[in-house]
């Protein structure tokens, strides 16, 4: 029986890589700026904390839409929104580049980033409708391949940019992707119908959606700089966030016409599902975040080293998408996503015996082994979180699971950070314990040195800081690795079917 729903372009090659590339842009833009900030901060006459607001800005503004993205669906339709984004996040991609002052830059990269909200949700729902049924589950192996790639790719491109030519070029080469992609887009797609809804504007739950996802977001990128709680400016945020979004989550509930649909959360498949993806997420970023940081900064990797030591773990995705896509239907995904954690866990649980002598193969190695992990995670847990939604609801769950699968990295970002310093702090103490006098084999130690001076002691407060950090190093990997062990349980309370044949599986061309 032939899918009503479905749409196919004159050229599915053509439609498939121009979303694609949309959507690599994106994802790509979110990493490729952060080790560009000192440069940029420098040329524009500005500290390094003002610098990281170039991140911050963008961060807050896109969380900001994406749970938007379900009623700017109703409203404009899948395509004009979509190519709209891409139009307009082009458009503030060039502006920042061409920004004079640090103002400018901060005020675009918000733009910037509030544009490229709806372009995941958008590109994830738009492959859906352009793929037949049967081969979905190809159409969102793609997709994850491109969000395991792009953030892997993103800091190696924006050091060597940064190094070999000028910062505004990390901006600059967004134009010709994201013209090429809207032009292609909607040639490919706008023969396809739509149809919008015009409702009532919910501007109470837009207001406190603003200011709670807006200031948590904020607490989020400035609490480890700020440290946490003892800045009264962060307990002012996180008081105000929490009202606000308590707030919200009431309103919208008793709200005729929501902004964001928060009924969706009914539906058993993508409750979990999104938990899943959230916090598996979570995990993933934090792995992310924790290996570069402590290469650069204990290990004495360049920011490009530092990058291709990581960078195996998008090969074996590469490899395997193709073929996830093709036979993920006849497996319960169930057990794809319980592969996937139990591989991701284990590559920490590997890194958990690291030492200080570690090489670089071994590290690029465990790398490669948790991209298999990563091959099976994003395709799998993103058909579960749709497997029940019709019509306008994969536009809006979509973007809900996205906008929770960003959080969960904002999460991760700063609690990462703080985690491994506290620990660094508590090892550290307990190592300083025993470098006294009348420990012999310390003493043993400094004399082979050349005797107990400034100098030596320094040497000495040295090695137990880069000891320190390695063991908690360890001990966030240990965290993480049995983390994910205990999502192979969550998600086992999913429940099947997951992929379903003829008209119920699909995302309507109508917006309504």
């Amino acid at each position: 029986m032939q899918d009503k729903s479905a749409f196919t372009p004159p050229s599915l090659l053509l439609a498939t890589i121009a979303l694609s590339l949309a959507t690599f842009m994106q994802v790509l833009d979110t990493t490729i700026a952060n080790v560009a900030l000192p440069t940029i901060a420098g040329n524009l006459g500005v500290s390094s904390d003002q610098g990281t607001w170039v991140i911050t800005s963008f961060a807050v503004c896109n969380a900001i839409a994406l749970p938007l993205t379900g009623w700017f669906t109703r409203r404009f339709g899948q395509l004009k929104l979509f190519v709209g984004s891409v139009a307009l996040f082009t458009l503030t991609s060039f502006l920042c580049g061409f920004a004079h002052s640090m103002t400018e830059l901060i005020i675009f990269r918000a733009l910037q980033g509030f544009f490229a909200g709806p372009m995941f949700p958008m590109c994830q729902t738009l492959l859906l409708v352009i793929f037949p049924t049967s081969k979905r589950s190809m159409a969102l192996a793609l997709l994850s391949m491109v969000t395991v790639v792009a953030p892997i790719v993103g800091p190696i491109t924006g050091g060597w940019i940064t190094d070999n030519y000028s910062w505004p070029w990390i901006f600059y080469i967004n134009v010709p992707i994201g013209i090429f992609a809207a032009i292609a887009v909607w040639s490919q797609l706008r023969t396809r119908e739509e149809t919008t809804t015009i409702a009532p504007i919910d501007y109470i739950g837009i207001a406190l959606l603003v200011l709670g996802v807006g200031l948590l977001q904020v607490v989020l990128d400035k609490g480890n700089d700020l440290d946490w709680f003892s800045a009264p400016e962060i307990i002012v945020m996180s008081v105000i966030s929490a009202i606000a979004l308590v707030s919200f989550v009431i309103w919208e509930l008793g709200e005729n016409h929501p902004i964001v649909n928060l009924r969706l959360f009914k539906e058993r498949n993508f409750a979990i599902g999104t938990a899943t993806l959230t916090l598996g997420y979570a995990a993933f970023f934090a792995i992310n975040i924790i290996l570069p940081q402590w290469l650069q900064t204990q290990m004495g990797y360049t920011a490009i080293w530092a990058g291709l030591a990581a960078a195996p773990m998008g090969f074996l995705p590469l490899l395997l998408t193709p073929f996830i896509g093709r036979y993920a239907h006849k497996v319960d995904l169930r057990f794809l996503a319980t592969l996937s954690f139990l591989t991701m866990g284990i590559s920490c649980l590997l890194r958990a015996q690291f030492n200080t002598s570690v090489d670089f193969r071994t590290i690029a190695e465990v790398q490669m082994f948790m991209g298999i992990g990563v091959a099976f995670f994003f395709m799998p847990i993103t058909t579960i979180v749709l497997s029940n939604l019709n019509g306008v609801e994969v536009a809006e769950g979509s973007g809900l699971a996205t906008f929770f699968r960003v959080l969960g990295g904002s999460f991760a970002s700063s609690l990462t950070t703080w985690i491994w310093s506290r620990r660094e702090v508590y090892h550290h103490a307990n190592l300083t314990e025993s470098v006294t006098a009348y420990n012999p084999t310390a003493m043993d130690y400094l004399n082979k040195m050349g005797g107990v001076t400034q100098q030596h002691l320094a040497a000495v407060d040295k090695t137990i800081e880069q000891q320190a950090y390695m063991m908690s190093t360890i001990d966030y990997f240990w965290l993480l690795g049995w983390g994910f062990m205990g999502l192979m349980v969550l998600i086992w309370f999913a429940r099947p079917p997951f992929v379903r044949s003829g008209t119920a599986s699909a995302p309507p061309a109508a917006g309504h």
